[in-house]
């Protein structure tokens, strides 16, 4: 199953001594070797780095651990594939538009009966079943707010 790392700061912060760890678990520590990504929030852009090559040998993971980015808030993720090939498409944090701004997605574990939504604007790069869903949401989410709602709303 992959694993999930999140970062949630009231000032920038990097996230360099906490990605370190993790990113060992992507092949060093632990056997989530098929891929590894980070997204960091900065205003309404998202830096997002991605890999399918495990975490701890990746050069892109050394240029994450180098550039030491701070952020509000971090998503990173490890692979282990359950479903769908070992590839840059396949390989999360997920990133769609919505409302005009960037909501990203990562997701651990196996979702079963997922399938792509049909004649839907949101669709699937890759072939996980946890960017289906995340299609999914994203347009079950436009279709019930057509404009942006408030936090209340929304929940």
């Amino acid at each position: 199953m992959c694993q999930l790392l999140g970062m949630n700061c009231n000032t920038p912060t990097d996230i360099t001594f906490s990605f370190e760890g993790f990113r060992r678990r992507g092949g060093l520590t632990d056997h989530h070797t098929d891929g590894f990504g980070i997204a960091f929030f900065e205003g309404k852009g998202v830096r997002i780095f991605r890999d399918n090559r495990p975490g701890a040998s990746s050069p892109m993971a050394d240029l994450v651990n180098q550039y030491r980015i701070k952020s509000f808030n971090v998503i990173a993720h490890i692979r282990k594939a359950t479903r769908g090939d070992v590839n840059l498409e396949n390989t999360h944090p997920f990133i769609r538009e919505i409302w005009g701004e960037n909501w990203v997605f990562a997701h651990n574990g196996t979702l079963e009966g997922v399938t792509v939504c049909p004649n839907n604007h949101y669709q699937p790069i890759g072939s996980t079943d946890s960017e289906a869903a995340f299609c999914c949401l994203a347009a079950s989410l436009k279709a019930r707010f057509p404009q942006k709602p408030s936090e209340k709303a929304i929940l």
